[in-house]
């Protein structure tokens, strides 16, 4: 009962988690026309989707952001044919960043204030340097040989998307460490993080 239980909550975080990447990057975007009727944007939907995976693990976090960002593809005419690279590469992000926060440093174990900070702002440059360097690669190939796009105007996207993508992460990173280190005492002390905490001493 206490497993289902478990599962139901994080699910219903994840939803939640999705919805706020969907809004995020439908409603707070800054969207920048690019030649053949495309365009890259700044937004802070990736923040969300890393925050989700700080908060309820890689694969739970991911798949909110994959699902509420490709919806949000979905939904914008410019953007819905890059869907399934959305839903994979921020899939990636999640992974990699729960990877890191959840497996490798384990900030759910430890009690000491700066020892979470120092591995929230770590793991979210982790899974976001993965997608500045992911997305204008991925993107390049897919548009090229999926969407049919010429070689020149492939190699242009990707030079805009890469500069826009940085430029996300690096506001993405910053908004994440403010955001869960503000946010996790709370919800620890509310045993609202779907995620088990151990207390334990990190030197």
């Amino acid at each position: 009962m206490n497993n289902q239980n478990s599962t139901i909550t994080k699910l219903a975080e994840t939803a939640l988690m999705a919805a706020l990447c969907y809004v995020a990057f439908t409603f707070l975007q800054i969207k920048i026309p690019v030649p053949g009727g495309d365009a890259t944007s700044i937004h802070i939907g990736n923040a969300f989707c890393v925050l989700g995976a700080l908060l309820l693990g890689g694969w739970y976090g991911g798949l909110a952001g994959a699902v509420g960002m490709t919806i949000a593809d979905i939904m914008d005419p410019v953007y819905i044919l890059v869907a399934p690279k959305t839903f994979v590469l921020k899939l990636c992000i999640g992974l990699i960043t729960g990877l890191v926060a959840h497996r490798i440093s384990r900030i759910n174990e430890s009690t000491d204030k700066k020892y979470v900070l120092k591995w929230s702002i770590l793991s979210a440059v982790a899974g976001l340097a993965f997608n500045v360097v992911a997305d204008p690669i991925v993107g390049y190939f897919y548009k090229q040989y999926v969407l049919g796009q010429t070689q020149k105007l492939a190699e242009a996207l990707a030079k805009m998307s890469a500069m826009t993508t940085l430029f996300n992460a690096v506001i993405s990173v910053i908004l994440v460490a403010v955001i869960y280190n503000a946010l996790r005492p709370a919800l620890i002390k509310g045993h609202l993080l779907a995620v088990k905490t151990e207390p334990k001493q990190t030197v």
